[in-house]
């Protein structure tokens, strides 16, 4: 099975399979008609303090990601998601503009890392979340 990563602001293809949107927060300036996500999974983002003290800055990201995937071992939510992507075919969308600093490569990363998942972010290796 493939984990995919794509901006919730891009539009949905028939190739995304289950779309799930994994930011704790709505993105400004889409629908939830628009989204056309099958879950919101918020649980699964990065705390609200984590994510408030990482604030999307390049330099902070080998400690954010180092963080948030303490935060994620303790995470049931995401043991959830990891088992649910075993079996279908799942894009991970998110709002950040930065495509190389944000937490769904990290989660992304973990989800592959945790069940032997494939994963891609537009056909590139997700493994800069590792």
């Amino acid at each position: 099975m493939t984990i995919k990563i794509k901006r919730i602001y891009e539009p949905p293809a028939d190739s995304d399979g289950i779309r799930i949107l994994v930011d704790r927060l709505w993105p400004q300036g889409i629908s939830r008609y628009d989204a056309k996500i099958g879950f919101w999974e918020k649980d699964t983002a990065p705390s609200t303090e984590l994510r408030k003290w990482f604030g999307h800055k390049p330099e902070r990201w080998q400690e954010f990601r180092r963080r948030y995937r303490a935060e994620l071992k303790h995470n049931p939510v995401a043991n959830e998601l990891r088992k649910f992507a075993r079996r279908r075919l799942v894009t991970l969308l998110y709002g950040a503009r930065d495509q190389e600093h944000n937490h769904a490569l990290v989660l992304a990363a973990f989800l592959r890392q945790h069940s032997r998942v494939g994963a891609s972010h537009h056909g590139s290796d997700a493994a800069r979340g590792n």
